[in-house]
């Protein structure tokens, strides 16, 4: 499989300049079905080039906000706007061409198996009456800019599941569109197919400054290649924003429960230990981000409470080129007044520090 992406210089895809920067603008939207909510007053805006990652766990209302977007389904109140046009009230002949403004990439790849690769990415073009010349020129350039130009006469069967993906990424390029909607599209792929995916639809994003809304359930995808996150649980968004800022100081619940598995934890055996009241150490968890990671903290921290901390667990990770740690510390629990000092002087630091409890001996 073809792991570095090479585009052909021609394939520069413009979009027309939109009415707004928001190619979508969600604005209180609601939808029920019987007595669960669904969506549950959902704004959301996604901004043109960038790309969006909507992470909630299953039943949180990914897959009902995707469908309102794309119009198959219709809010019971609120608007969805996509591209300055509001688009929730319009019958089916009206959405026809606005759908051509956004392409689709499905986690199980729907591609059409009796049909050649090029057929398959040049479909969307055939269903809008274009010419044949065209649309096989169109899926030529497609297909070398995913990596599969050799793969055109090829039928899915013959394929692999991350060379099925580039197939549907292409098609769901065909049209040009402004949106490229991405429903759990690395789901169904192992962690090297799902790295080189990840690859393309960046680049793509990068090349074509097309704007990406990715649909996920998994933390690791929207660390890797999104601008901004939202966090969508039981129909509400409840955290959003620049993807290192969520990792480095997650607000909500689901949010941290989501980050479990890829930021660091402490670890079981010291975690069984943990007591509350007084303790031989108190263990303390830091999170840190930006400036305050950058700098010497527990040297610095050494110098100016002097006390035998320990660190226990923990480091620093690099997301969208900003350092995002989390360190676990085992600090002298005899001595309230260092360990007031310590907080203190981490919280000094921009650090965020929480006492997770006591321990009756050496970790």
């Amino acid at each position: 499989m073809n792991q570095h992406i090479t585009a052909p210089a021609e394939i520069t895809d413009s979009v027309p300049i939109a009415r707004t920067e928001d190619v979508v603008r969600l604005v209180d939207l609601k939808r029920r079905f019987g007595a669960t909510a669904a969506l549950d007053g959902v704004s959301l805006t996604v901004r043109k080039g960038e790309i969006l990652g909507i992470i909630g766990r299953s039943g949180a209302g990914k897959s009902t906000l995707i469908r309102c977007l794309n119009g198959l389904e219709r809010p019971d109140s609120g608007e969805v706007f996509i591209e300055g046009r509001e688009i929730s009230r319009l019958g089916e002949r009206e959405l026809q061409p606005l759908r051509r403004r956004i392409g689709m990439v499905f986690q199980h790849f729907n591609l059409l198996s009796a049909k050649t690769v090029e057929e398959n990415v040049a479909l969307p073009l055939k269903i809008d009456g274009r010419p044949r010349p065209e649309r096989l020129a169109r899926a030529a350039e497609l297909l070398q800019l995913v990596g599969l130009s050799e793969k055109a006469k090829a039928y899915p069967a013959s394929l692999s599941g991350g060379q099925k993906q580039r197939v549907g990424i292409a098609r769901a390029l065909a049209a040009r569109p402004a949106l490229l909607l991405s429903d759990e599209a690395t789901s169904a792929l192992d962690p090297e197919t799902t790295r080189s995916i990840l690859a393309l639809l960046k680049d793509i994003n990068s090349r074509l400054r097309l704007t990406i809304l990715l649909i996920t359930h998994e933390m690791e995808v929207i660390r890797s290649i999104a601008d901004r996150v939202a966090v969508i649980d039981a129909g509400r968004i409840v955290e959003e924003g620049a993807v290192w800022q969520v990792f480095a100081n997650p607000r909500s619940e689901i949010t941290r429960s989501l980050l479990g598995g890829i930021r660091p934890q402490l670890p079981p055996e010291i975690a069984s230990r943990l007591a509350a009241g007084e303790g031989a150490e108190t263990i303390l968890r830091i999170d840190v981000a930006g400036e305050a990671a950058r700098g010497p903290l527990l040297s610095d921290l050494s110098a100016s409470v002097p006390a035998p901390l320990r660190l226990v667990h923990g480091g620093i990770d690099h997301v969208q080129n900003q350092p995002v740690g989390t360190l676990f510390l085992a600090v002298p629990g005899a001595d309230t007044g260092r360990l007031a000092q310590t907080i203190a002087f981490l919280k000094d630091r921009g650090a965020r520090v929480e006492v997770l409890g006591h321990v009756a001996g050496p970790v």
